[in-house]
């Protein structure tokens, strides 16, 4: 099982992104999902999470600005960035919460890490 993240890039204070974070291989069923940050000198955060029904949940600083879906035939979530501040500049990584087709248990998997870099 992996996650592979798209989207990220450079862009100017007030403008918009989108990542997606698609997960493959022999997988059984998908519970939460969501988006985390790290910026450099600071501990990783929670950005947004999805639950397999569609709930939601935002961290503070991003909400009104950010929203979070899923495609759950696409095994796909997404992160639409909106009035993007400098402060939100880090390295996003894509969790889910996975059970492989041969397990009954669910095991945390992370992407890689795509950088936005808002520039003022």
């Amino acid at each position: 099982v992996q996650l592979v993240e798209s989207g990220g890039g450079s862009v100017q204070a007030g403008g918009s992104l989108r990542l997606s974070c698609a997960a493959s291989g022999s997988i059984g069923s998908i519970n939460d999902m969501g988006w985390y940050r790290q910026a450099p000198g600071k501990q990783r955060e929670l950005v947004a999470a999805i639950t397999s029904g569609g709930s939601t949940v935002y961290g503070d600083s991003v909400k009104g600005r950010f929203s979070i879906s899923r495609d759950n035939a696409k095994n796909t979530v997404y992160l639409q960035m909106n009035s993007l501040k400098p402060e939100d500049t880090a390295v996003y990584y894509c969790k889910a919460q996975i059970r492989a087709r041969t397990t009954w248990y669910t095991t945390d998997h992370w992407g890689q890490g795509t950088q936005v870099t808002v520039s003022s």
